[in-house]
């Protein structure tokens, strides 16, 4: 019988992957990992409903405890970052160093079990003749997650498996109704895991950042506010600045050497080109040359074709990775130092990288 570890967070996608498996004959075992303390369906309130889904459908559960994993890679990463004056993804992070692959590593180490599945929306082929496992976007492409999946290696792919990637979210429903899981009518989580537990990213940031008053200015330089810290601001934002203008105003870049947030109109905050670091090639090898594609910049935007150069490791920054240059055909809005440049060739995800500097 084959053997597959769920990962279970106590909402209504993972708990209807787990008993689609469960129903297919799959011998499943389901895997929640203890992040962090509080409300939210990563804490405790999902490590409840996850253990009640396993109890109903007869399988085992497990609890891992990945608290200090969850600190160092994505606490310390995202205040680290919001005091440098980026705005870091957190969930692509998350993803590959404390979901997949330590869930994969805990399945092969621990139970012997060398496959694991998530309530994922996204598809997983295999092209034998290019010999990689491709990554493609879900059929229902309102809720597709492969753009937080950029950063999964051949490995993970290997070891994976998305059982809703070709159903709409009704159909989850739909499953998770007629199967009588607990969770089929469950709220969905609208928010980081972080956020959730915390009320607000900025009441989460306030915890380990301290406040520090600066200056909200334009482009000219011209003081138009005050700021409690820049860690309060990201690229591309309009509501909660706190200054007047005659015309609306959108934080387009963010200086926390001089602790400062620039503003300035909807046409300044929009750019052509952009670098991108600790580039991912998923579904394609790293090409020779440059290569067009549809590029997003946040989960929510709309590709824009861009073309993509290769820049190799730079020597003198060889933490920073694979960098590539994009060009794009028309100025993208909000292109933002810390979120992820995912491109794509269709529904298939070809890599992505972390969004290094604007110009």
């Amino acid at each position: 019988m084959n053997k597959i570890i769920v990962g279970m967070s106590g909402g209504v996608d993972s708990s209807t992957a787990a008993a689609i498996l469960h129903h297919q004959g799959y011998q499943v075992e389901g895997l929640t990992l203890w992040l962090m303390k509080g409300k939210g369906q990563c804490c405790s309130e999902g490590m409840v409903d996850a253990a009640y889904i396993c109890e109903q459908l007869g399988i085992p559960h497990h609890i891992v405890d990945t608290r200090d994993l969850f600190r160092v890679n994505i606490v310390d990463y995202l205040v680290a970052g919001y005091s440098a004056g980026i705005t870091p993804l957190p969930c692509s992070q998350c993803n590959k160093t404390v979901k997949f692959g330590p869930m994969l590593a805990y399945g092969r180490e621990k139970l012997g079990i060398d496959k694991i599945a998530t309530g994922h929306y996204a598809r997983i082929d295999y092209d034998s003749q290019s010999d990689r496992y491709i990554l493609k976007r879900a059929v229902d492409h309102n809720k597709d997650q492969s753009y937080f999946l950029y950063d999964l290696t051949q490995y993970l792919l290997a070891g994976s498996v998305f059982p809703l990637g070709e159903m709409v979210k009704s159909e989850t429903r739909r499953i998770a109704a007629e199967y009588g899981l607990k969770t089929a009518d469950k709220a969905e989580s609208q928010d980081l895991c972080l956020v959730e537990a915390s009320g607000s990213m900025g009441a989460f940031l306030d915890k380990y950042i301290a406040p520090h008053q600066g200056e909200i200015v334009n482009r000219e330089g011209q003081v138009l506010g005050k700021h409690d810290g820049v860690h309060h601001y990201t690229i591309g934002q309009r509501k909660g600045l706190g200054v007047s203008a005659p015309h609306p105003l959108y934080v387009i870049d963010l200086d926390p050497a001089m602790n400062r947030v620039i503003v300035g109109d909807r046409h300044s905050a929009a750019k052509m080109e952009s670098t991108v670091k600790l580039v991912n090639w998923v579904s394609i090898a790293p090409p020779n040359g440059s290569i067009w594609a549809k590029v997003q910049v946040r989960y929510r935007s709309l590709p824009v074709a861009a073309n993509i150069i290769p820049l190799g490791v730079n020597e003198e920054k060889p933490q920073d990775g694979f960098r590539v240059k994009l060009i794009f055909e028309e100025a993208v809005f909000g292109i933002t130092p810390g979120q992820a440049a995912v491109w794509y060739e269709g529904d298939v995800l070809l890599g992505g990288g972390i969004i290094e500097k604007k110009r």
